[in-house]
C-alpha cells in the first residue's frame, strides 16, 4: 500500500513539476537570450527532463510492476490509450527542442553564442507541450474513475 501511494504521489509531483518547467522553458525562450536568459532556458529544460524521467519511470512501474490495477485494465482502457497517445505527441515534439538545446549548451560551454533564431518556434513547441500535459490530466483522471473501459 505504501509503495502504491508513493509511486502515485511521485507520478503526480513529476507531472506538476514538468508542467511548470516546460511552461517556464517556453516563456524563457521568448525573453532576452543573453547569458542569463540562456541559463534560465537550460535550467527549465533540465527540470523538464528530470520530471519526464520521473514521470515515465513511475508510470511504467505502476503499469508493469503489479502495484496498481492489473496491466490488462490499462491496456483495455480508451482513456489510458489517449493518455499514452498524448505522451507520444509530447515526446515527438520534444525532439527538436532537445537537439537544439543540446547544441546551444555545447556552444555556450565552448564560449560561442548559439544561433537562437529558432527560439520562438521552440517556445511555441514548449507551450503546446504544456497544453498537452493538461489534456493528459483529463485523460488520467477519466481513467482513474473507470471512464474508457472497454
Amino acid at each position: 500500500m505504501t509503495l502504491r501511494w508513493m509511486l502515485a504521489a511521485f507520478h503526480l509531483l513529476a507531472l506538476g513539476i514538468g508542467l511548470a518547467a516546460v511552461w517556464v522553458r517556453g516563456r524563457s525562450l521568448l525573453a532576452v537570450l543573453d547569458r542569463a536568459g540562456l541559463e534560465r532556458v537550460f535550467r527549465a529544460d533540465a527540470v523538464w527532463g528530470v520530471a519526464a524521467v520521473l514521470w515515465i519511470g513511475t508510470g511504467l512501474w505502476r503499469l508493469l510492476g503489479g502495484v496498481e490495477k492489473p496491466t490488462d485494465y490499462y491496456l483495455h482502457n480508451v482513456a489510458f490509450a489517449t493518455k499514452m497517445a498524448l505522451l507520444v505527441v509530447i515526446l515527438l515534439l520534444e525532439i527538436q527542442p532537445m537537439v537544439t538545446l543540446i547544441s546551444w549548451r555545447r556552444r555556450v560551454a565552448a564560449g560561442s553564442p548559439p544561433d537562437t533564431r529558432s527560439a520562438p518556434w521552440l517556445a511555441k513547441i514548449s507551450l503546446i507541450q504544456a497544453g498537452i500535459v493538461v489534456l493528459m490530466v483529463f485523460a488520467a483522471t477519466a481513467m482513474a474513475r473507470g471512464i474508457g473501459e472497454r
